[in-house]
């Protein structure tokens, strides 16, 4: 019997075919290669962007935090401490900036070629990790440099970057989809996620935040995923159970809400966009 395939109605949760993107896996891969290339095509140092980018920043935030400032790190240089929480800062903010651009950049290919749209966002995580390994190497020799060997955690930094990458992409999904039909996304959310930044322990530590203001960053999920990383990379103290355990389960909930979201409105993209 020849093969064939039945196209029926979405579920009740419009949830993805996953057997339809596992046979399209090849798109998800040439979408990320692509990304990589034109992102560093015609530039004058190239690939060195991705080291560069967070030892600046990590050196800003060291002066004007850590000289400045003067902000407890827990005897953690401060340069390190501010590259560490930039590495993992960089995942989550061009995972969510990217893919919710990603179908806007795209409308020719939505519109008028078939595949699982799906593919499109997610594509975006290849050339985010990609550019993560190269700064993470980066990060090792710095450890070294500083003395700083954080024993058996750094095991977890898989987990602390997936999680990351988990919540990051349920904004990003959700994001994309509504950018379709209202372009004022592409304005609100860069915005959002620099105030986030501040908003989130990525240049100071939670030691440095006042009493009264310090339950507010700890309802904060990034900064969940923020201390777990710094346990894996720097040795400080271990986060909660119940951090580790919430990191797992909002971060799962938000990527599924985003897919929900996401397949929603799937049908609308090739009239809309």
């Amino acid at each position: 019997m020849a093969p064939h395939t039945v196209i029926g109605p979405p579920g009740p949760l419009h949830l993805p075919r996953w057997s339809e993107l596992w046979e399209a896996r090849e798109v998800l891969w040439r979408f990320g290669q692509r990304d990589i290339l034109l992102r560093y095509r015609q530039t004058l140092i190239g690939v060195a962007w991705v080291i560069l980018q967070p030892i600046v920043t990590a050196g800003v935030f060291a002066l004007v935090f850590g000289r400045v400032a003067q902000l407890p790190t827990g005897g953690i240089p401060y340069f390190l401490f501010g590259y560490v929480g930039t590495l993992l800062w960089t995942v989550f903010a061009s995972t969510v900036n990217r893919a919710a651009g990603s179908l806007v950049s795209n409308q020719a290919l939505v519109s008028k070629v078939f595949f699982p749209r799906l593919l499109v966002p997610l594509s975006t995580c290849v050339s985010v990790l990609v550019d993560f390994l190269v700064a993470l190497v980066i990060g090792f020799g710095l450890l070294w440099w500083f003395g700083v060997w954080p024993g058996w955690a750094i095991l977890t930094i898989p987990v602390w970057v997936t999680l990351c990458v988990a919540l990051a992409m349920g904004i990003g999904l959700a994001a994309a989809a509504i950018m379709v039909r209202y372009r004022d996304i592409a304005y609100v959310l860069p915005w959002a996620v620099q105030t986030l930044l501040y908003a989130s322990p990525v240049a100071y530590s939670l030691e440095a935040v006042p009493d009264a203001v310090r339950p507010y960053l700890l309802a904060n999920p990034l900064t969940w995923v923020l201390e777990g990383m710094r346990w894996a990379m720097l040795g400080s103290a271990a986060p909660p159970v119940w951090q580790i355990v919430g990191a797992v389960v909002v971060s799962g909930l938000v990527l599924f809400a985003g897919l929900l979201v996401f397949q929603r409105y799937e049908r609308e993209f090739a009239d809309l966009i």
